[in-house]
């Protein structure tokens, strides 16, 4: 009885070390595969940064999945970059960075009602993430839609009340909206930022 109980102890050991070893194997030819992506990324090599990786692609790897759809889209690619920032998400629904990501391939190819979708996504999930707030009104305001780009950008300044990019941001949403005493004070709050801009000094002039 104890033969047989050394004897299955023995086979497990050596399975369990069998399967560690091999798994151990794996995770450094994957290392070794983003090391060599991003030598390549540095020099603009985008099809050898790639290929590094399709060389040990696994489907359910969130970290290839996120790498390869930043790939692709540094090297024109929208729909693989798509594709693959899309499995990313569909790994960690939860996780806010393959969406950012997954916005820079939608943005390329002109799809800004899905720009908006990702953006009010990444909000629902981290409702104070300033980058998706400035991001979206930014969408809005070029969309000529202020109303919509005004909410964001409040909510940055309600935040940080010293940014600079919100503040001049917000002065010009409410400059279109006549919103000029508004304006005005924002306007100032970015010469208090930098004296001698000259976008707020320029905007200044035209509300006397």
């Amino acid at each position: 009885m104890e033969t047989l109980k050394t004897l299955l102890t023995s086979v497990l050991l050596t399975f369990l070390f069998t399967a560690a070893h091999g798994q151990n194997g794996t995770y450094i030819k994957l290392r070794e595969a983003f090391k060599t992506s991003y030598q390549k990324e540095a020099f603009g090599k985008w099809q050898d940064a790639i290929n590094a990786l399709e060389s040990v692609y696994d489907a359910n790897s969130y970290e290839c999945n996120l790498r390869l759809g930043w790939l692709y889209y540094s090297a024109g690619n929208q729909t693989e970059s798509k594709t693959h920032y899309q499995k990313a998400i569909d790994l960690k629904p939860f996780a806010i960075e393959a969406k950012f990501g997954l916005i820079n391939p939608i943005y390329a190819m002109g799809n800004m009602e899905q720009v908006i979708k990702l953006y009010t996504e990444i909000l629902t999930i981290a409702p104070n993430n300033t980058q998706a707030l400035y991001q979206l009104g930014s969408v809005y305001f070029y969309q000529q839609e202020y109303e919509k780009a005004s909410k964001p950008f409040s909510k940055v300044i309600d935040l940080f009340p010293f940014s600079y990019d919100a503040l001049i941001m917000l002065a010009h949403t409410n400059f279109h909206l006549k919103k000029f005493r508004e304006a005005k004070v924002l306007y100032n709050k970015v010469l208090l930022y930098n004296p001698d801009d000259s976008v707020a000094l320029e905007s200044l002039k035209l509300l006397e």
